[in-house]
């Protein structure tokens, strides 16, 4: 099996391993550190995700220029581009550091809801943070060298140990008394062991070298002109998933933020079930765009794509929607008697409708994410880049408003507000300037499928009713839904060929026996 397989497979299981291992350590973590903890925990978590951005895209930049280098055999430009690359985040890794220490001073001002240990708590946590930051970026190097020679197995492989070996001293250390502080000198114990033993492959195995064979402010702006629109990119992913968590924590108690945090963890584990099926189709998009394939052809295949997103989508979707507060409850609830390290009824459904939120407008853009493919296949990001930009910050700023009055909700509402404007706008786009047919993509989108996802919720409200309470009765309700929802999309939504998807695999696994 070639390294691109092993890779994609590699990377298939860490996806699993990380959404589940995740749904499992969360309510542990909060029972262990308590919610003001957890919420001190994301809230700094987010400012360091915001000086993160300083990165500039240069890891992406870095796989890319590799790549290129080795399929042209320039080993000196290769190696001065590394040696110029390190250069600039030695740079980055001062910058880190400078505006570290500028926002230390100002965290008092910042989290104005929080009392005296909880800012001793946060500025210790923000230190730590921040010296690991300054490491880390410029690890991160040798993991898009890894990339750009096509040793995915390596980088991947390490990174599947690293997150089941974190998850295991984090269960260690908590249950040895440790707390919020605890955890972010794990995160950075843990950092440091990636750089090491990914920095030895490079060195050692893959025999690469940094050499500085010349520098010229004409090299380096060629180099910030590629990152420059991931880098736009990684802003809006920013404003997306961390601007809730600032805005917030200027104004609400840290347990709040905890509330937001784990709404917004759902909300990208809903995500991680369609990416899967879309990440790997860039190649065909590439391919399909150099063969100067017509846009309706292209429109088949956003179809095609959709279609398998849609009916995985709303499966977890209609779930959610309706036993995902009782989830919730289960999950991390349970705290009325007191118990500072778990969630009231009310706190638990502010989750449900946050992460609710965040799962309906994160559906269409999941679904249509073949359309990106071929945007990044016709070199034509920079209209989405800009268009995603400016709404995520007016999204941020309607949400900061609402979150006056509503508080994590009305952040919530804001961004998810800024993305459906987005998304509605971009089909325009698809539509006029790349040639795809939108009206077609959604008539057949919506084929028969859609029927079977009425017919489902209509079905699913009356499953609710099972007596009972408890995981046991939770369990009852999700295999009963799954088992009719399976049987209906089977044999009334699904059509010809994704039955085939579906039933090969099965199959050939039974032959197999």
């Amino acid at each position: 099996m070639s390294q691109l397989k092993k890779g994609a497979l590699l990377t298939y299981l860490k996806i699993v391993l990380t959404n589940v291992i995740g749904i499992m350590m969360t309510p542990f973590i909060v029972s262990n550190i308590g919610k003001d903890e957890y919420g001190i925990f994301n809230a700094v978590g987010a400012l360091i995700g915001t000086i993160a951005l300083l990165d500039f895209g240069l890891t992406n930049t870095v796989v890319r220029f590799v790549a290129k280098y080795r399929a042209e055999k320039d080993r000196e430009g290769e190696e001065n581009f590394l040696a110029t690359v390190r250069l600039i985040y030695f740079v980055i890794s001062l910058l880190v550091i400078s505006l570290g220490i500028v926002f230390y001073f100002f965290l008092d001002s910042y989290f104005t809801k929080f009392n005296a240990e909880e800012i001793r708590i946060t500025k210790i946590m923000f230190v730590i943070l921040i010296l690991n930051l300054a490491i880390y970026l410029p690890g991160m190097i040798f993991t898009g060298i890894c990339k750009g020679y096509e040793a995915f197995v390596f980088p991947e492989s390490v990174g599947i140990i690293r997150y089941l070996l974190r998850s295991a001293t984090v269960v260690a250390v908590l249950l040895f008394g440790g707390k919020a502080i605890s955890l972010v000198i794990v995160d950075s114990l843990f950092n440091l062991f990636t750089i090491s033993v990914t920095g030895y492959y490079v060195f050692k195995k893959l025999k690469v070298r940094f050499k500085l064979h010349q520098l010229s402010k004409k090299y380096i702006l060629q180099i910030f002109k590629y990152s420059g629109w991931i880098f736009v990119f990684s802003l809006v992913g920013m404003l997306q998933w961390k601007s809730g968590s600032w805005v917030l924590g200027s104004m609400s108690l840290p347990k709040v933020l905890g509330i937001y945090g784990i709404g917004i963890a759902l909300g990208t584990y809903y995500g991680t079930f369609s990416t899967a099926i879309s990440s790997v189709f860039l190649p065909r998009a590439t391919q399909m765009s150099v063969n100067n394939a017509s846009g309706e052809e292209l429109t088949s295949m956003m179809i095609k794509l959709g279609r398998l997103s849609f009916i995985i989508l709303m499966y977890v979707l209609g779930a959610f929607m309706l036993y995902g507060e009782q989830f919730i409850n289960l999950w991390v609830g349970g705290g009325e008697s007191g118990n500072s390290g778990r969630y009231t009824l009310s706190e638990c459904r502010e989750i449900y409708y946050i992460a609710l939120a965040i799962m309906v407008g994160y559906t269409l853009p999941l679904l249509q994410a073949f359309g990106n493919s071929i945007l990044e296949a016709k070199n034509k990001l920079s209209f989405k880049a800009i268009l995603y930009l400016v709404f995520m910050f007016l999204g941020a700023i309607a949400g900061w408003l609402l979150a006056y009055e509503y508080g994590a909700i009305g952040m919530i509402a804001g961004l998810v507000g800024g993305w459906l404007i987005v998304q509605n706008v971009m089909n325009f786009y698809y539509h006029k300037t790349i040639g795809l047919n939108i009206f077609r993509f959604f008539k057949e989108l919506l084929h028969k499928s859609s029927l079977v996802v009425l017919i489902m919720i209509f079905i699913g409200y009356f499953i609710n009713y099972i007596p009972g309470d408890g995981w046991l009765n939770f369990l009852l309700k999700g295999i009963t839904y799954t088992g009719i929802f399976a049987i209906l999309m089977y044999f009334l939504g699904m059509l010809e060929y994704e039955k085939q998807l579906f039933t090969k695999p099965i199959a050939s696994v039974l032959k197999r026996k």
